[in-house]
């Protein structure tokens, strides 16, 4: 997901998508735990992607201010 396609959702949208990632995250972790998980850059990517939505949701609490 990029930063473009991000921004293009609303805040409640981009949060939503935040807890999605964040659980995805938790599952890809514990699959790997138990030695499951197929792809690993799979981890780095919705890392990368949970960093992505926190950065703009920040931006736009600071744009508010």
């Amino acid at each position: 997901m990029t930063s473009k396609e991000i921004r293009e959702l609303s805040t409640e949208e981009q949060q939503t998508k935040l807890k999605d990632l964040k659980e995805e995250l938790f599952n890809l972790r514990f699959q790997l735990a138990i030695n499951q998980l197929e792809n690993p850059t799979r981890i780095k990517a919705v890392k990368k992607d949970i960093a992505r939505i926190s950065t703009i949701l920040r931006e736009d609490e600071l744009a508010e201010a």
